[in-house]
């Protein structure tokens, strides 16, 4: 089946553009089809031409020295003007413009075969060349071959394409993000102003006026404060998020597993009600400290809040295959039914229960787990009974 070629040439050249392939650096993998083209051709030499306005540019080439010249003087003119999926002529029966074209490239070539390099729209781009130095005919398995060829060279100027694309709409998500942030900075310091405010003049009010209000002005105080709290817990939640991007940017470093986990433990064994079981001797490689210490805690800190027996036990278990590093942390706590293991994940998800203290959750906390575990290459899940426990499972990538 022969490509469509359009000529419109102000539009063919707004379509290179887009590509911005003119007069940019050659990677290997053009090096590469051209290579392939002059073997399977058995031929000399081969390239690739881009077509620009008025100048044809060598993009990749084999066997050839010319790096640029005139649109006017090229082989990549004559394909374009043909209007052929494959343009292959011989010098003996060639017009006077083979001849004209032919005196340009330096040696005495007698046989020629171009093929367009056309997008999906039909508009060629540039050509994919082989000359030879004796006149000759391509066999059926050749021009295939070189169609191939031609095709692939198309898929990388493509990739090419999305992938500049890609960059800019990566530019500007990251220019979002970062006003997004600056966004939940500001507003969060602006609510957590007037929050502290409200919160020791509520408390100010209840040790002022011990005794002189009835129980339902009380309950209303509390009320007011424990909002309060939940509220300055949830601004807290929000920068969290937001500035884990940060600790992403960490370097990566050796980590002593036993260390990083006794120190986290230690901020908890104040408490007799408490007990973490964590692995004695483990070395991690390569990993972020900074992301892996901020799960950590969460995944405790969580632990710990939601678990309203007596006494509280958190076990860390750890395990590495050739690719993976495996994690879990299982705890003894309240549980949660089987259908919210996978939403607790989301942002701003929470189930609707208080903590031990009577708080209620922000819906960040695991959501930012959820993030720096992936953004490590890993996954998480999780495994609950209500009223038994729950065991959170996370991989890291080992790198």
């Amino acid at each position: 089946m022969e490509q469509k070629i359009a000529f419109n040439e102000k539009i063919r050249q707004s379509v290179l553009i887009d590509y911005n392939i003119s007069k940019t650096s050659t990677k290997e993998d053009f090096n590469q089809l051209t290579f392939l083209a002059a073997t399977i051709c058995n031929a000399p030499a081969a390239f690739i031409s881009i077509i620009d306005k008025n100048h044809v540019w060598l993009k990749s080439k084999t066997g050839i020295e010319i790096e640029e010249i005139e649109r006017k003087n090229s082989f990549a003119q004559l394909t374009l003007e043909s209007k052929r999926d494959i343009y292959c002529i011989n010098y003996s029966n060639a017009p006077k413009a083979f001849e004209d074209v032919q005196k340009y490239y330096h040696d005495n070539y007698k046989f020629y075969a171009g093929i367009p390099l056309t997008n999906l729209q039909g508009y060629t781009i540039g050509v994919l060349s082989v000359l030879d130095t004796e006149e000759r005919q391509l066999k059926k398995d050749q021009i295939e071959a070189l169609k191939a060829l031609g095709n692939q060279c198309m898929k990388l100027f493509e990739f090419a394409k999305q992938n500049k694309k890609f960059r800019v709409i990566q530019k500007k998500l990251k220019q979002k993000y970062q006003e997004l942030e600056k966004f939940a900075s500001v507003v969060s310091h602006d609510i957590k102003s007037p929050l502290a405010n409200i919160i020791s003049l509520t408390e100010l009010l209840k040790v002022e006026n011990q005794g002189k209000f009835d129980e339902e002005t009380t309950q209303y105080l509390n009320y007011l404060n424990e909002s309060s709290y939940s509220l300055r817990s949830y601004v807290d939640g929000i920068l969290s998020f937001y500035r884990s991007e940060h600790i992403l940017e960490k370097d990566y470093e050796n980590v002593d597993l036993h260390n990083l986990l006794s120190g986290i433990a230690h901020l908890y064994d104040v408490s007799n009600d408490v007990e973490i079981d964590y692995p004695e001797t483990a070395t991690l490689h390569h990993v972020n400290k900074a992301a892996l210490t901020q799960i950590f805690l969460n995944l405790v800190t969580n632990a710990l809040k939601y678990n309203s027996k007596d006494q509280r036990k958190i076990k860390i278990t750890f395990k590495k295959t050739e690719t993976y590093y495996h994690f879990a942390v299982i705890d003894n706590g309240d549980g949660f039914s089987e259908e919210n293991s996978s939403k607790i994940f989301e942002l701003f998800t929470t189930l609707d229960t208080n903590d031990r203290d009577g708080n209620p959750g922000s819906g960040i906390g695991l959501a930012t787990v959820k993030k720096l575990i992936n953004s490590m290459g890993g996954t998480i899940k999780v495994n609950s009974t209500i009223g038994e426990g729950s065991s959170f499972q996370f991989t890291i990538k080992r790198v």
